[in-house]
């Protein structure tokens, strides 16, 4: 049995969600497990396991836009007591719990402090499909792809292997990095999905001028989530979110409409629900969701939201469906048995890796693979 950190990331609840099934299996294999995390991921984790509160990277989002000057600002503002929280977690979790090793789902603080500590690090996450997988990309998001392979390996620049979970299903570029599906909250595995006739809508903050291009398709009907509104306004359908709701509505709709966040697209996919992905802009995560889900054409995805767009998605719903009836999630008996491969032994495997990655072994970042047939941005 070892001694594992466990860094979340907090910004949104898909970190928390897929670190809660790992984490869980940890604790089962014996494993003591100290979790450092903050704000969303802190606020889902911290009644279950034992939690460590630091300080974490927010992006600041305008009308369905990242916005790169309230961005800076706001997280310029969060570096003295930052500053001082890793100063605490340092000493509190590092020296006093003396870690083996430290896992983390794209927590930088962890993930730096195992570099100076000498510590195996592992990644689980989906970010770093996007630094050691091979997938197509547009030409249009070339220089977006460079920049978010530089922001990934500032966050976490020194991995000694990474378990990738991704919905594509690219080639790694090194011997340390292993692709699995994605990792869905358990009670997704429990649905049945149906199609009755209604659409669900996610909207995140800065994403409500959606809402108007929906008001023209009065023959639909839309429930919409994330909204602080309840009520019925001609075809809109507004609901308080709920954990319990909301994974029943995803599975008796007939398709689905919200930006391409990572959870919510896998989950879709898995009860093969169509989408229509509006990435955030100047996200590049988001941007590739979309982009390869309609390549996969389990949906379209669209820049800027508009009528035609809306019309041509609901025309081709049929054969959305027809294309999900091929894809296939399995539960993650592979990544948790890779995991108990790396940890057994006092870590013997993840300390071998690191070993590899010190000496230059196999090292390479993920080919620029750019789609030549896709000149100009998606519409």
């Amino acid at each position: 049995m070892v001694n594992v950190v466990y860094g979340v990331s907090g910004e949104g609840s898909g970190h928390a969600t897929r670190s809660k099934f790992i984490l869980h299996h940890l604790l089962e294999r014996g494993h003591k497990v100290k979790v450092v995390t903050y704000d969303r991921g802190y606020a889902l984790l911290k009644d279950e396991f034992d939690c460590f509160e630091t300080e974490g990277l927010h992006i600041s989002v305008e009308d369905n836009e990242v916005s790169k000057r309230k961005t800076v600002i706001e997280n310029l503002k969060k570096l003295p007591h930052g500053r001082r929280r890793l100063q605490t977690l340092q000493k509190e979790v590092y020296d006093g719990f003396e870690p083996d090793c430290v896992i983390t789902d794209f927590e930088p603080m962890t993930a730096w402090l195992a570099s100076r500590y000498d510590l195996p690090l592992i990644t689980i996450d989906n970010q770093h499909a996007m630094r050691y997988m091979k997938y197509p990309c547009p030409e249009y998001l070339s220089k977006q792809r460079r920049l978010t392979e530089m922001v990934i390996r500032a966050m976490v620049p020194k991995p000694d292997v990474c378990l990738v979970t991704s919905f594509y299903h690219g080639k790694p570029t090194n011997d340390r990095t292993f692709l699995f599906p994605p990792i869905l909250r358990e009670e997704f595995y429990d649905l049945k999905p149906v199609t009755e006739d209604f659409i669900l809508v996610y909207l995140t903050r800065g994403f409500e001028s959606f809402t108007e291009k929906l008001k023209q398709f009065r023959r639909e009907r839309f429930v919409i989530y994330g909204c602080d509104m309840t009520g019925e306004y001609g075809p809109l359908h507004y609901k308080p979110f709920s954990a319990t709701e909301f994974p029943r509505d995803l599975a008796a709709c007939k398709a689905v409409m919200a930006t391409a966040g990572f959870s919510l697209i896998t989950e879709s996919l898995y009860l093969h629900k169509p989408f229509l992905a509006v990435p955030m802009a100047g996200q590049f995560e988001q941007e590739i969701n979309a982009y390869l889900l309609q390549r996969l054409s389990y949906g379209k995805a669209v820049r800027e939201i508009h009528s035609d767009a809306i019309g041509a998605f609901l025309y081709h719903l049929p054969d959305y469906r027809a294309h999900l009836q091929g894809y296939k999630a399995i539960q993650q008996v592979s990544l948790t048995a890779k995991l108990d491969q790396l940890l057994a032994h006092r870590c013997a495997e993840a300390r071998d890796f690191r070993i590899r990655r010190q000496s230059g072994e196999n090292g390479a970042e993920s080919e620029l693979d750019v789609d030549p047939t896709v000149a100009s941005s998606s519409s």
